[in-house]
């Protein structure tokens, strides 16, 4: 038996030094200290709930929440802060969040009181309840914003997911310390909520028109939904108003334009600035690390376990997170079932049912040769080469006493086994393979030899009886052969007799050598049984008992006394008259 060997190298990443890369933002700004005109922080209200939430894929390992003191991950379980049950904890208007002022448009305005009288954490404002329910019935059944159902979840989590608190106030970055940064992190906002940032418009289409995103046709009155940055000619159905990236209803219709393509803010800002993955934060520095097609801040590229920098550093990815060589082995590495020491990132892990070995140590244990791309098979716990493990364990050929290896044809009669050429009739000695064969007593005759030597003949023929024969005086017939000697009538299953040791039918036999009765001149042959008939003779002349009568009264003169008169039968009394 040949196993099957598996390589498990993991990914090693040897770093230099990092990356520089230049990290000018992109806008109208020319990075002096000219102040910003007329903006200031927004007052934006965020109410979310994380602290001791429990992990959505830990579950009970992870005992709660507990903010990683600059990733952006649990430092308990180690999973994202997205992966726990983090949600707000009080009804959310999204102009609060973004920062912008109520009354700037009171037309785009729905009271909490209303919105829940709708049984909705959320609708959009100018519609009439009808109009609200044709806009939630386009939505998928599991995003629609419903009190108490999974849509109200769904709603909770795109808020935090696509409108990112750091994204939308300093207060919230913890990676934001010089004043150029402050600088750019502003003009960033200023650009984006001026420039990109909008809230779609829900009202009917004026006339016939086609969603941008699947290019289905809305009809005149259909509900639609307008995003006023690209203009009144674009609109979509209201389960087509999503990001380009990740495809997710833009939570709220809070949406970024950029190169006319609707973003969610999440996405909108990582086309303008990168986004360190640890932290989860824009990157405003004038500096920053590029690794594993991911931008991090300088210093945020470390190890997943232990936070050790691995800039110029050699780490290995597992799980999509950069580890340094000591918490690798430590968490990952396998131990060696020859040598039982570490496999570490720089030897390959050979590996074959959960077991593991250094690619030296993968070797015969009776031979003690490498078994690295040979074939090899299990054997109580050990691994031997293939002519090692045939040599001690592989069954025997009962022809030749040779193992079977790995990929032979095996045959089997009577508790035997034989390798395909070993398999022969007795007689001819030619490999029987998969013809048929006929048992003789413990060996094998080939058809062709079997009918030549052993098989039955037919006496008339002197063809082989292959099944259906006929036995007469020990000597075989086919039963086709087996015939009357005059009429060739099949005598199998018919009465006969014979003459002279040739068969004859009844008739043919009647016909040929039968006494003849005197009153109706048929053969004595008898009705049950040749020989077993009953006649009368009488001076050379025979009758059936059934024709010994009187000819005149037809009455049996069988033990009676009788007269002959010119042959003919008379009982006394008919002989008198």
């Amino acid at each position: 038996m040949a196993g099957v060997l598996e390589e498990d190298w993991g990914a090693l990443h040897a770093l230099g030094t990092s990356e520089v890369v230049d990290n000018t933002f992109i806008g109208q700004h020319d990075g002096g200290d000219t102040p910003l005109p007329n903006y200031t922080e927004p007052d934006i209200i965020v109410h979310e709930v994380d602290e001791g939430q429990p992990c959505l894929n830990c579950g009970e390992r992870c005992s709660g929440f507990t903010q990683h003191k600059w990733r952006n991950t649990c430092s308990v379980c180690k999973c994202l802060r997205e992966r726990h049950d983090i949600y707000n904890e009080n009804f959310v208007n999204i102009r609060d969040r973004l920062g912008w002022k109520r009354n700037d448009d009171p037309s785009a305005q729905v009271s909490k009181d209303r919105t829940l009288r709708e049984g909705y954490t959320w609708i959009p404002p100018g519609l009439s309840s009808d109009q609200i329910e044709e806009y939630m019935e386009q939505l998928p059944n599991h995003k629609i914003p419903l009190v108490g159902r999974p849509g109200e979840r769904y709603r909770d989590v795109q808020i935090i997911r696509q409108l990112p608190k750091q994204d939308l106030s300093m207060e919230y970055c913890k990676m934001i310390h010089s004043s150029v940064e402050k600088k750019e992190y502003d003009i960033f906002r200023e650009l984006r909520d001026s420039i990109a940032m909008d809230i779609g418009i829900v009202q009917e289409a004026p006339s016939l028109s086609s969603c941008d995103q699947c290019k289905g046709e809305i009809e005149s009155t259909d509900l639609a939904v307008y995003a006023p940055k690209l203009g009144v000619e674009m609109c979509w159905h209201p389960a087509c108003f999503v990001c380009c990236q990740c495809e997710e209803l833009l939570v709220d219709l809070v949406y970024c334009s950029h190169t006319k393509k609707l973003f969610c803010e999440r996405h909108y800002a990582e086309q303008i600035r990168p986004r360190c993955p640890a932290c989860d934060e824009l990157i405003f520095s004038g500096e920053y690390t590029k690794a594993m097609d991911e931008n991090y801040h300088k210093d945020h590229l470390a190890c997943h376990n232990c936070d050790k920098k691995l800039v110029a550093c050699r780490y290995i990815v597992k799980d999509e997170n950069p580890h340094c060589i000591p918490c690798y082995q430590e968490l990952y590495a396998h131990n060696c079932e020859e040598c039982k020491k570490p496999i570490g990132p720089d030897y390959k892990d050979l590996s074959y049912k959960d077991r593991h070995w250094h690619e030296f140590c993968f070797k015969c244990c009776e031979c003690q040769n490498s078994l690295v791309d040979q074939p090899f098979a299990p054997k109580n716990d050990n691994i031997y080469c293939s002519d090692c493990h045939d040599k001690n364990f592989a069954a025997r050929c009962d022809g030749c006493g040779e193992p079977f290896r790995g990929g032979m044809k095996k045959f089997e009669y009577k508790g035997k086994q034989w390798h395909e050429e070993c398999f022969v009739c007795m007689v001819c000695k030619q490999p029987i393979r998969n013809k048929s064969f006929i048992p003789r007593d413990n060996d094998a005759v080939c058809v062709p030899c079997y009918e030549e030597q052993f098989a039955q003949k037919c006496s008339k023929c002197n063809g082989v009886i292959n099944k259906g024969g006929v036995a007469y005086k020990n000597q075989p017939w086919h039963r086709e052969c087996f015939t009357c000697t005059k009429c060739n009538k099949e005598l199998a299953k018919e009465k006969f007799t014979s003459k002279d040791d040739q068969p004859y039918c009844a008739d043919c036999y009647g016909e040929l050598f039968a006494k003849k009765c005197c009153r109706c001149s048929k053969a004595i042959t008898g009705l049950d049984g040749f020989g077993g008939t009953k006649f009368i003779s009488f001076e050379d002349r025979h009758w059936h008992s059934d024709c010994f009568v009187c000819y005149k009264c037809n009455n049996s003169m069988v033990g009676k006394g009788f007269l002959m008169n010119e042959g003919d039968i008379l009982c006394p009394e008919c002989g008198r008259n």
